[in-house]
This record gives C-alpha cells, sequence and structure tokens, in this order.
C-alpha cells in the first residue's frame, strides 16, 4: 500500500487500516439503530506516569500481570477496553471494532443519554491526567478524529470527565481542547469548551 494510502487509512468492517489491530475480548454489540455519534477521550497509563511499556495493552487484552506492580492489584479481574489507544510517539492501536461496542466509559451520560459506551467510541491517550500531552498524540489524534467523522455520524468529542463528573478527570486540564478544536477546524460546539 502506498505510504500516503496508509496515513489515510481505510476501514474495513470497523477496523481502521492506519492503526495495529489488537482485538480484545472486551466488547459487544451495540444496541439497534443507534447512532455512533460521540467520541470520548480518557488518559491511561500504567504504573502511573510510566509511558511505552505493554501493560495498557495487556489491560485490554485482559493478560496484565497484576503482580507486577502493587497499584496493579485493584485492576485484578477488571475487563475494560476502548476502541483505540493513542501512545506517546503517535503509535495508534485499535482493541475495537468501531461498529462494536467497547467498555471504556463505565456510568456515564451525555446530554440526557445513559450509558456511553452504547453510542460513542472511545480513544485512550497515553499520558496521566492533568499532565500535557504529546505534539505527536494530537496529530495522529486529528487524523483519527478525521476519518472517524468520514465514517460515522460524529457530533461531538468530550473527555470522560465530560460524561462521567465526579467520578472520573480525565483527560484533565492538561489536555488542549482548543488546540484540538483549531487543528480540526470543526465548530467550537462540537468540544466541550467556550472560545474566548
Amino acid at each position: 500500500m502506498p505510504a500516503e494510502a496508509r496515513r489515510q487509512g481505510r476501514w474495513h468492517d470497523g477496523w481502521w487500516s492506519a492503526a495495529r489491530a489488537c482485538p480484545s475480548p472486551n466488547q459487544g454489540p451495540r444496541p439497534p439503530g443507534v447512532p455512533v455519534d460521540l467520541v470520548v477521550l480518557h488518559s491511561i497509563s500504567l504504573p502511573a506516569g510510566q509511558y511505552g511499556g505493554p501493560q495498557v495493552e495487556d489491560l485490554f487484552l485482559n493478560r496484565l500481570d497484576c503482580a507486577a506492580h502493587p497499584s496493579f492489584e485493584s485492576l485484578r479481574g477488571v475487563q475494560v477496553s476502548a476502541h483505540f489507544l493513542v501512545r506517546r510517539d503517535g503509535e495508534l492501536l485499535q482493541f475495537v471494532a468501531v461498529d462494536r461496542r467497547a467498555w471504556h466509559a463505565g456510568v456515564s451520560q451525555f446530554q440526557g443519554r445513559e450509558n456511553c459506551n452504547d453510542f460513542s467510541v472511545g480513544i485512550e491517550l497515553e499520558g496521566l491526567e492533568g499532565q500535557p500531552f504529546e505534539p505527536a498524540q494530537y496529530r495522529a489524534l486529528v487524523q483519527l478524529l478525521r476519518a472517524l467523522r468520514s465514517h460515522l455520524p460524529l457530533r461531538h468529542v468530550v473527555g470522560h470527565e465530560h460524561v462521567a463528573p465526579g467520578r472520573k478527570r480525565d483527560p484533565g486540564p492538561g489536555f488542549d481542547w482548543p488546540q484540538l478544536q483549531r487543528r480540526l477546524r470543526w465548530s467550537a460546539a462540537r468540544f466541550p469548551f467556550s472560545p474566548g
């Protein structure tokens, strides 16, 4: 495949060819007739503040060694997933087809609709809530969001903190929402901030 075509990616049964496929068992069908019109951004690092290791991928694939670090004990038996992970260097991994329901938002609601997993795509950014993200992550995220909007009827991009306030705080104040909006050139109404 030519390099430009690979960068742009193509969709095949809900999988984007520009991402490395890592199919997770933690997924299921979406409710019939529900449009997927929301993206929920998260941040994750395992152990907290450490990057580049296999632990996040292992978590989503149910193979995390919970004895490897004291902080992992609370994750024993947890079954979670996101559709995508954007690593610090911009590498993109996909765990669940976008036409399937990933297990990322938990108890959540957006604009009066509960269970955001039913109608959203979950994107994890390798990072620590409240801390800055890397330029390569913004570049990869913009490319991914444009691809998703070409494939799904997306209306909004929000953080986990916006759909589960009080319970979740990611991606947190280190995430630059205005920068994302400027790079995408989408209406500010699609994002959880008001331009100054």
